[in-house]
């Protein structure tokens, strides 16, 4: 495995350590904030892995997932996951505070579907 490739799988598995960290202490925001991380640089790392090739800066999910071959099965968690990107973090994008738009459930569904997203890539990755 290239090292650009394991760079970017050692951090986004650190993304969703982080994210099950701030799941159990009631930082829902960042647990979706990071949840989002950790599947788009997951997405990175098998980009690189299968196109040999940096997919630039981008931070579309659902740019990286159809490159890289994702499954319809998981385009829905990607698409859920996207805005997370921008909303956890400013609150002029949702038009208040970031963490109040987060709670337990929105929380643990996230990142339920982040593991299961990233279990598929930890798959590809290992072919």
């Amino acid at each position: 495995m290239r090292k650009e490739v394991k760079e970017w799988w050692k951090q986004a598995l650190k993304d969703l350590d982080s994210a099950e960290k701030n799941l159990n202490i009631g930082e829902y925001y960042l647990t979706a904030f990071l949840c989002q991380q950790s599947v788009e640089k997951s997405l990175k790392a098998l980009y690189i892995h299968k196109l040999k090739e940096s997919p630039g800066p981008t931070h579309s999910l659902i740019f990286l997932g159809k490159e890289v071959g994702i499954p319809e099965e998981y385009h829905s968690t990607l698409r859920r996951l996207s805005p997370d990107f921008v909303i956890t973090r400013y609150p002029d994008a949702a038009h208040t505070v970031p963490y109040e738009l987060y709670d337990e459930e929105i929380a643990k569904e996230r990142l339920e579907r982040s593991m299961k997203v990233i279990e598929w890539i930890r798959k590809e990755l290992m072919k």
